[in-house]
This record gives C-alpha cells, structure tokens and sequence, in this order.
C-alpha cells in the first residue's frame, strides 16, 4: 500500500488487460530509448456516479443547439493523432498504439475488457472537436487521455463531450466512471468524488 508506480517491459494485450482488471491505469515512458510501461494502482481516484452530474447553463445550452453529436469507436486513428499533437511530451505514442490496436483485433469486449474511441463531431462540418480514449471493465468505464480543440470557436467543447459520455455511459448499463487522478479540478466540477484507494479497489471489485 505504500507504492503506486510500476514498471514492466511485458508489451503484451494479455498484461495489459490483467492490469486493468487490477485497477492499474497503465501509461509509458521512454528510458534509453527503450519504451516502459507503467502500470499505476493511484493513492486516490475521482470516481463518478452517473446521476451525479454537474451540467453548467453553458454546457446546456450547447445540447440544446444540437450542433455536436457523440460517436464511439468511429474515428480511432484521428482521435490518436489529436491526443499526441494536443499534450506536449504525450505518453501515447506509436507503440503504445500498436497495445491498444492488438487489443482491438483480438480482445475487444473479451475477458470483461471494451475499448473506448470518444469522439465529439460537429454536425454541419463533420470535424472532430473533442475526444479521448478509455476502456470499459464490467460496469465500469475508465478514461485514459483525451484533447480538444483550442480555437475559441469550441470553447466549453471538451466539457460538453464529458456530458454526453457521461449520457452514453449511462445508458449503456454502466455504474461507475474512474476519472482517474483526482488532482485537476474539472473532475471535481463534474460531480466527481475523491475516493482513496482501499475504498476505491473495495467498488472496482464489486462492479467489474
């Protein structure tokens, strides 16, 4: 209970999966040139319960224009690229895609294991504005990373993105949403809770 941070070498589907049944969030790091994956089981977690939601006015009106759509697993490779170029120094890179890619073509929605390509569309021109990647164990989704689109045009975007994953999520028979470190406020604004990690493992086991 006194570590947090992992290392493994192990690039396979099979481990990848395990971890995440665990808990861990895995991401990398390049070391020598030599790619590391590091699976973390956090200190704390900011967890999310569907009906607790916190919609703003603006994020309300922006469903109420219906301008944006949500869609799933449509838009992979554009939905990498938008991450990489979006974080400076991003941990997603070609091959911890090459991970993802061999879970999509021999493991998706197996061993209790569904990835998820998040992608918020503007209608009128077809562009993708926001999105992330995450993955579903049981009933509970988990995400990973995500962009959106700076220009003023798309400002509270990526907020409305969250909303309408949190409605797909829902609908879809999930519990719970594993937001992941609890430190960046959005979460919190979102009706996320901050769990620690015994209380967080004690719901993972009885929702997956």
């Amino acid at each position: 209970m006194q570590e947090n941070y992992y290392w493994s070498d192990d690039y396979s589907a099979e481990f990848y999966i395990t971890a995440a049944q665990c808990g861990f969030i895995t991401t990398s790091m390049y070391k020598e040139e030599k790619l590391i994956l590091l699976p973390e089981i956090q200190f704390e977690y900011a967890l999310m319960k569907f009906d607790e939601i916190k919609i703003s006015k603006k994020i309300r009106k922006l469903i109420n224009e219906n301008k944006y759509e949500l869609k799933i697993n449509q838009r992979t490779k554009e939905v990498y690229k938008k991450i990489i170029n979006y974080h400076k120094d991003s941990w997603l890179n070609d091959e911890y895609i090459n991970i993802l890619n061999s879970i999509n073509d021999k493991y998706n929605q197996v061993s209790n294991f569904k990835f998820y390509s998040v992608e918020l569309i503007e209608k009128e021109t077809n562009l993708l504005i926001s999105g992330e990647i995450g993955y579903q164990i049981g009933t509970i989704y988990t995400s990973l990373t995500g962009f959106t689109n700076r220009d003023k045009k798309y400002n509270n975007c990526g907020k409305l993105q969250l909303v309408l994953l949190n409605y797909y999520l829902k609908d879809n028979g999930l519990k719970l949403w594993n937001l992941g470190h609890p430190q960046l406020q959005y979460k919190l604004d979102l009706g996320a809770k901050i769990y620690n990690r015994a209380d967080f493992l004690k719901l993972w086991y009885e929702n997956i």
